[in-house]
């Protein structure tokens, strides 16, 4: 599906300029385009926007919006206008990322189908608790192809989508990791356990160090976000929360440096890679 910058005459697409650059999101617009994009591929959706006020053929496609979870948002039309000057979007947006997201069972069951073979299979998946930058989506994501993760799992709200930016960050390897969305982290934590997988979150105070724990087992990383980690409750549900050794001069680092170091680590101990 293609889309274009600036002005747009087929009604259709667009991409919106805010200071002379793009805007992270891709949208699609018009109520014909957009009603078949969400019975056909749901997946690559991020959200709805719709014309407060608008007519009542609007109905159907915020039907369609809620029926697959995607959210919803209603906008002044001066805000559909920033967003796509010169596009006739007839009072409805999607923000379309540049890849078909999974359900979380269908990426976890093409991973490991049942409790056996997660325990014969050891699989790695990546959990991201609220990662805000898009670019360090991109990193984190080039760091789990480089190290054989099978999955990432992010949150459908309040976190970086898959957007133009990570993939370029991901330096073409975004489409080497399948991508799956949640509504609940706390639930897929506990999911994730009842398959079989130990789950580690990163943790600059956590009690296990980077280098005493156990990689080598089914595992689930829980990355948190930028400023605040991981969030009180998923950091609880981990079992274990593991810290990376620096000199005291330096509080933190960037998520996606936590991210590359912690799964090296367990690339490296689990033996992948090695004669």
């Amino acid at each position: 599906m293609g889309s274009t910058s600036g002005n747009n005459q087929d009604g259709r697409t667009g991409m919106s300029r805010r200071g002379g650059k793009e805007e992270r999101a891709r949208y699609l617009a018009g109520r014909n385009p957009v009603r078949e994009q969400l019975e056909k591929d749901p997946g690559r959706v991020e959200k709805t926007l719709l014309q407060k006020g608008g007519s009542g053929g609007l109905k159907q496609i915020e039907h369609l919006a809620r029926r697959e979870g995607i959210p919803v948002q209603f906008v002044p039309k001066t805000r559909l206008d920033q967003l796509v000057p010169g596009v006739n979007h007839q009072g409805v947006l999607l923000a379309v990322s540049p890849i078909t997201y999974l359900d979380v069972d269908e990426l976890l069951q093409r991973v490991a189908p049942d409790r056996d073979a997660v325990r014969e299979g050891k699989p790695v998946i990546v959990v991201l608790d609220h990662i805000q930058d898009p670019h360090n989506l991109g990193a984190i994501v080039r760091s789990c192809a480089a190290t054989g993760v099978q999955g990432i799992i992010i949150p459908e709200r309040g976190a970086a989508p898959v957007t133009a930016a990570a993939v370029k960050t991901s330096a073409g390897t975004m489409s080497q990791v399948m991508v799956a969305r949640t509504g609940n982290l706390l639930q897929l934590v506990e999911q994730l356990k009842e398959r079989g997988y130990w789950v580690a979150g990163a943790d600059g105070a956590g009690e296990t160090s980077l280098s005493a724990m156990d990689w080598d087992r089914p595992l689930a990383l829980v990355i948190g976000s930028e400023e605040k980690g991981m969030s009180r409750t998923v950091s609880a549900a981990c079992d274990y929360r593991v810290s990376i050794p620096m000199e005291n001069s330096v509080e933190s680092l960037n998520a996606s440096v936590a991210a590359a170091l912690l799964l090296f680590a367990a690339y490296m101990q689990r033996g992948a890679g090695q004669d």
